[in-house]
């Protein structure tokens, strides 16, 4: 694969997971909108706000916060309530730091203990293959970072899982995570247990195609280069050159298309656990078509106009009406 294919890959899996968890960064408060003139706070209908007049001089607004490395500090000093994604995010930079804000202070020498054992093992693999040129070493040396990995990537799931929360369960929050770190696991938080079978499948499927044009496009580049040297090689296979070319670059190009819906599937399993964790308590009930009919004493829009109100020159009075109600 080209430099520049790699490099528009890489900006998609970020640009993908930087998507996915930029619902996790955000704190958005009760919409309070101001009545300019009727000098009123008003909120949401069928909040406090909206049923009753609330004086105030001081504006107040609906306030969307994104990414703040103060409040990723603060949350972790227990100045200010700190989210799954910033906790997720603080023991990224830091292995440990969820462990040690969750009170798992044993866990923290365990973290660096593995990740220290595996990255050194690695690099003293290296050296000894290098100097050696024994296959083994180079496998040691692999087992190594892997292990480091996995036990950095360990202490991320475990941060998430052991975080404590006072919201109902399933957390969109922690199901977003969960499915950004395993695939599948917050499908499994949600209970959704028949998704997980349709987005491993979908990543073993994507895999599984990158795998097979990975190799079909190795081997056509491999009649490429010996019919170019025909006369060193001895080549008489029956494949041209140009056929061979043909056939190269396309199994390139479904190749890097593997890789492009692998990249899709993973952002889809984020998605769907972070859409169907806040849907969770959503009201499905089978009762949909009830409908109760009522007398109902109609009051006007503005709540400061009422009916003994003598120095209001609009008139509006309270008026007997029907009210009907369905139930969802």
């Amino acid at each position: 694969m080209s430099y520049v294919r790699r490099v528009f890959l890489t900006i998609t899996l970020l640009v993908s997971v930087c998507c996915s968890l930029s619902a996790q960064f955000r704190s958005t408060r009760n919409d309070v909108v101001r009545n300019n003139n009727a000098g009123t706070v008003t909120g949401p209908p069928g909040s406090e706000l909206n049923n009753e007049a609330v004086t105030d001089t001081t504006a107040v607004t609906d306030t969307v916060q994104g990414f703040s490395v103060r409040k990723l500090i603060r949350g972790y000093a227990r100045k200010d309530t700190l989210t799954p994604g910033y906790l997720m995010l603080g023991t990224a930079i830091i292995p440990g730091a969820a462990q040690a804000y969750n009170h798992d202070w044993w866990k923290v020498p365990v973290i660096y203990a593995g990740i220290g054992a595996g990255v050194y093992g690695g690099i003293w693999s290296n050296k000894q293959y290098h100097a050696t040129g024994e296959t083994k070493y180079k496998y040691y040396r692999t087992a190594g970072y892997v292990a480091a990995g996995a036990i950095y990537w360990a202490q991320m799931l475990d941060g998430v899982a052991c975080f404590k929360t006072d919201f109902r369960a399933p957390v969109p929050a922690k199901s977003t995570l969960y499915s950004l770190l395993l695939p599948g696991l917050g499908q499994a938080n949600n209970g959704d247990w028949w998704k997980i079978p349709i987005w491993t499948g979908g990543l073993i499927a994507c895999g599984y195609f990158y795998h097979f044009n990975d190799i079909q496009y190795k081997r056509f580049r491999y009649i490429v280069q010996l019919d170019e040297h025909r006369d060193r090689t001895g080549y008489t296979g029956s494949i041209t050159a140009s056929q061979a070319q043909t056939y190269r670059d396309t199994y390139r190009r479904w190749r890097d298309y593997s890789i492009l819906a692998t990249i899709l599937v993973y952002a889809l399993n984020v998605i769907d656990a972070n859409v169907f964790a806040y849907m969770a308590d959503f009201d499905v009930s089978d009762n949909i078509a009830s409908l109760e009919v009522q007398p109902a004493l109609i009051q006007p829009l503005n709540p400061l106009y009422t009916w003994y109100d003598t120095s209001s020159s609009s008139g509006v009075s309270p008026a007997l009406g029907v009210n009907l109600q369905f139930t969802f």
